[in-house]
């Protein structure tokens, strides 16, 4: 038969031998529309309740809103016998404990991360990667009793004591370690923080890493480059947007982070020094204790405005990591 003559794929999909649409092509359209309804439903039903969400926290704030206002993110005073609020001791604690825990969480799951890409013997490699991730599903209440029970003891004799006996007298340091030397307060709480996202951070890093076309480190290994080198201007410049990722993720982590945080940090409703070891109060960790003593009024008004103050932040740290992975894809390809 001439090659002609042969009907196309196309063709014997179009139409069958009666010249009607064959039936691969009738069932088609009605497949795409019930994937389409279902993926446009998903982002919608994403939406709605997170707009649900949010009407709900704004109304159930409304009576702090109206006695408060603005006023309340920087009131001190958390007095549920008088009726008083202000949140900014939870805000504080909240922010505090979250960055601590970034301080030591991203570098320690960068090197994590370069190990087992670069560094790792094969036989290592595996066991290690799992090792990490199986860190990640511990319960945060056992890092809590775990904390609360082991390490905050250790932190005190070998951590808070010798740093106070160290800077004792000295003017803005001292100031940083003074407090009761029993372990809890905003370093403790941050540590255990970097500990729970550390798992997190780092299997990100690693999947990104990974990532990196081999080519690409060959060439800078053939150059001559180290593997600090490789790492800082050859695979971070082309992960980054992966890492700032991971990053964001382990931060969310740790703002929502709730038993752990409620077992270290102390839960004093108090701002009377800048010092880490001080005993201190979170979002999370205020809602997890007063939210079902609360009566109704102004005490539960207040503890959903901080759930609404909770929500802004994680809104404002989402933005934020959205602009910056905007601008640093909108810098690619130029000169540094």
């Amino acid at each position: 038969m001439p090659a002609h003559s042969l009907p196309s794929d196309i063709e014997m999909v179009r139409t069958s031998p009666a010249g009607r649409p064959g039936s691969r092509r009738m069932r088609a359209p009605w497949a795409d529309r019930l994937f389409s309804l279902a993926a446009h439903s998903a982002a919608w039903l994403t939406l709605a309740l997170l707009l649900g969400i949010l009407i709900s926290l704004v109304v159930g704030a409304m009576p702090a809103i109206r006695e408060y206002g603005f006023s309340f993110l920087w009131r001190t005073e958390w007095d549920p016998v008088g009726d008083h609020y202000g949140g900014l001791v939870m805000i504080y604690g909240t922010l505090m404990t979250s960055v601590i825990a970034l301080l030591i969480a991203v570098p320690v799951s960068f090197g994590i991360a370069l190990f087992l890409t670069e560094l790792s013997p094969n036989w290592l490699k595996r066991p290690l990667g799992i090792a990490v991730e199986l860190l990640a599903a511990v319960p945060s209440i056992v890092y809590g009793m775990w904390g609360l029970l082991v390490f905050s003891p250790l932190l005190a004799t070998y951590v808070q004591q010798p740093l106070q006996h160290l800077f004792k007298g000295v003017p803005v340091l001292g100031a940083f370690f003074s407090g009761p030397p029993v372990g809890i307060g905003l370093l403790s709480a941050g540590i255990i923080l970097a500990i729970m996202i550390i798992p997190f951070i780092a299997s990100v890093m690693r999947d990104v890493f990974e990532v990196t076309p081999p080519m690409l480190k060959e060439s800078a290994y053939g150059l001559g480059s180290t593997t600090w080198e490789v790492m800082f201007k050859v695979v971070l410049p082309f992960t980054k947007t992966g890492v700032v990722g991971g990053i964001m993720l382990g931060l969310g982590r740790a703002l929502g982070e709730t038993m752990a945080v409620t077992f270290l940090i102390g839960n004093a409703n108090q701002l009377n020094s800048l010092s880490l070891f001080e005993p201190a109060n979170s979002i999370t960790s205020a809602l997890a204790n007063e939210f079902a003593e609360a009566g109704e009024g102004l005490h539960q008004a207040s503890l959903i405005y901080l759930g609404l103050v909770l929500f802004f932040i994680t809104f404002v740290v989402l933005a934020c990591s959205k602009l910056l992975l905007a601008r640093l894809k909108k810098n690619e390809g130029s000169r540094t």
